[in-house]
């Protein structure tokens, strides 16, 4: 059984219920000892930035925040691609706790022979 998870993500706050259910799934495996990342793309770089992932996508969802604190304190990491970071021209002094700016390669290695789930969002 594969005991790693990747979960990526292209998606931003223009639609936070996927968002959400991203970080619902990347929580939910790291919160039962998987080792996780998620791999942030797209719009989604951007909730890498400190204080970008606020709010509460819809009635009965837990607030991002909550979800980012949860996954943090469960060993997850993000890896956030450099060249859609740096297209959106964003600051790399105000990421969040566990977030690098590593591309594909990176995220090969991390994986590494091992079989890992993965989810796309």
């Amino acid at each position: 059984m594969s005991t790693k998870a990747v979960i990526s993500l292209t998606t931003g706050m223009e639609d936070p219920e996927k968002v959400t259910v991203a970080f619902l799934v990347a929580v939910g495996a790291a919160e039962t000892g998987r080792e996780t990342l998620l791999f942030l793309t797209k719009e989604a770089v951007r909730l890498a930035v400190a204080g970008t992932a606020v709010g509460v996508a819809c009635e009965g969802c837990p607030p991002l925040p909550e979800l980012l604190a949860r996954y943090e304190a469960a060993g997850g990491t993000y890896y956030v691609c450099p060249v859609c970071f740096n297209a959106r021209k964003l600051d790399a002094d105000h990421l969040i706790p566990g977030a690098e700016i590593q591309g594909t390669v990176p995220m090969w290695k991390w994986i590494g022979d091992e079989a890992a789930t993965t989810f796309s969002y």
